[in-house]
């Protein structure tokens, strides 16, 4: 191993000695000062947090959700551009690049630049040599990122800002693609990552988003799993570790001086039909079958969870994926062999516009096809079997769990005018065939004209009408994007704002999205992760 030189001597103590001279408060001063927002404590501790240590490299600030971590990385990034370090770079989901370039300029007075094919595309034609090399800060998706791996590699970032850093907690396995391309492209590259969630399910995701700062920070996955996740692991030990790169607050500990809004919970008890009993009982029994031809063999755990989720949901959900079973079957009889085994588990996350966390994309897609021996009669009793199911969920109609969301919209907006609170309120789901369903129910039962949908793709006849009225509105206004995406959802945003008292809304489309102005929140389905149920009702529950 090669000791430190002279040079890196001279280096570490001219680093060193402005850290002393400026550390604290009196660093940020200026940038506090530019700050058009109403700051915190939590706040400024986490932007000093992250800019304290010139020698680290990288820092994750996971506050729980709702607690301005925007706002907190917006300070770092104003303190880097009042440094004059300006090579800056977020990566962020597709869906909150544009709301990133606005609170940069409304709140910190800080120039962006939104880079996509598109435009990377058109600046190049406009004689813009390299589009990543420019006056402001870039802001690119992660999936852009990943397609940029070799020029990003080659730009020398000063800071690198990487929001819902969690979607890259899989990043140390080398099936995924997206996260292993962008460890090579930012390599060596100062980070901030932003996450509300840095631990769901296991203590490798916290290993996972740590080997995005540095590779060697826990050692290999073997060496953490021996170290940490056996039962007599040294728990105390790790937060020590952790503590060094990783601050988090929670609500509770600023109380003091943010006052949230009280939260009242109202359980809105519903009880299964027995036609309902009856059918739940039957699709679990097929989902439970080993020698099912209707679910991939290599994919049957991950399709049958899926599809219980669904099941919980609505009978609608559940009904239309019955139907895109029943289409495999008559498939694979009139060919005689077994089709590409991910296309009906990735068309029922598309048709129904599920998280795309439910499924690690990049680990299955690299399954090979297995093909077998088609037993003919035990095929078609199967397709009989899906076809008493089909019938029996479109007899069930309206469900119970449906009918009781009456009950509960009624109670619920009961209580907000007793509060003399704004009658707005945010259904969520996890399916977005659920989501159809409903909005028709309600139109149906008293709330026509008041319902207005937010999914992953925003593209029914009722959102295109809302999308082109807001176009008109705006016309020749810097609101008008020109993504067609991001616009949609500021319309619809603004139409339930200012016209609407009910949002359905998917899980996929509620990352990133403020409702403060939202009152009530109903959890039609639930998720099965807890952490999620809080992150829908950091949607409305937030400050900052």
């Amino acid at each position: 191993m090669i000791g430190t030189t002279p040079y890196h001597a001279k280096y570490f103590a001219h680093e060193l000695s402005i850290l002393h001279s400026n550390n604290g408060v009196d660093r940020l001063s200026q940038s506090l000062f530019d700050a058009s927002v109403d700051l915190n404590p939590h706040q400024i501790e986490a932007a000093l947090f992250a800019i304290e240590n010139p020698l680290s490299k990288g820092v994750v600030l996971a506050d729980e959700v709702g607690l301005g971590k925007t706002i907190e990385a917006g300070l770092v990034l104003c303190q880097y551009w009042a440094e004059r370090k300006r090579k800056l770079l977020i990566i962020c989901p597709a869906s909150l690049r544009r709301q990133w370039a606005s609170e940069l300029i409304e709140k910190f007075n800080l120039p962006s630049q939104v880079l996509d094919a598109k435009t990377f595309s058109q600046l190049q034609k406009e004689g813009v040599y390299n589009p990543l090399n420019n006056k402001s800060i870039t802001i690119i998706s992660f999936h852009y990122a990943a397609r940029l791996e070799e020029m990003l590699v080659a730009e020398m970032w000063d800071l690198v800002v990487i929001d819902e850093a969690h979607k890259l907690r899989n990043a140390h396995r080398d099936s995924n693609k997206m996260g292993q391309a962008l460890k090579r492209a930012l390599c060596g590259r100062k980070k901030l990552l932003l996450t509300a969630t840095p631990l769901q399910n296991s203590l490798m995701e916290l290993y996972g988003i740590s080997t995005l700062i540095d590779e060697h920070t826990f050692g290999d996955p073997k060496a953490f799993r021996k170290q940490y996740m056996q039962t007599d692991s040294d728990m105390v030990e790790l937060k020590g570790r952790l503590a060094h790169f990783i601050k988090r607050t929670l609500r509770k500990n600023v109380l003091e001086y943010v006052k949230y809004t009280e939260r009242k919970a109202i359980t809105i008890p519903f009880y299964p039909s027995e036609q309902e009993h009856e059918l739940y009982e039957r699709v679990q029994n097929l989902l439970e079958r080993e020698d099912s031809y209707a679910l991939p063999k290599r994919h049957r755990h991950l399709t049958g969870l899926i599809l219980r989720k669904l099941l919980s949901s609505s009978t609608k959900a559940v009904l239309n994926n019955l139907q895109i079973l029943k289409i495999r079957l008559e498939k694979l009889k009139q060919k005689g062999i077994v089709e590409d085994e991910l296309d009906i588990l990735q068309q029922i996350i598309v048709d129904d516009d599920l998280e795309d966390d439910i499924v690690e994309d990049d680990e299955i897609l690299s399954a090979d096809t297995e093909r077998k021996t088609i037993d003919l009669a035990l095929l078609q009793a199967e397709i009989n079997e899906l076809e008493t199911l089909i019938f029996k969920a479109e007899q069930i109609g309206v469900d119970t769990k449906t009918k009781e969301l009456l009950l509960g919209l009624e109670q619920g907006f009961a209580q907000l005018a007793e509060m003399g609170a704004a009658k707005k309120v945010i259904i969520f789901t996890e399916s977005m065939r659920t989501q159809q369903y409903l909005a028709h129910f309600l139109e149906n039962h008293g709330y026509l004209g008041r319902v207005v949908t937010f999914s992953g793709t925003n593209n029914t006849p009722q959102t295109n009408q809302i999308y082109q009225q807001w176009l008109e509105e705006y016309r020749g206004s810097s609101r008008i994007t020109g993504s067609a995406q991001i616009d949609k959802r500021s319309a619809l945003i603004d139409h339930f704002k200012d016209h609407a008292e009910i949002m359905i809304a998917t899980e996929a489309a509620a990352e990133g999205v403020n409702l403060q102005f939202c009152s009530l929140l109903i959890n039609y389905d639930l998720p099965w992760n807890p952490q999620r149920i809080e992150q829908r009702i950091g949607r409305c529950h937030r400050y900052g």
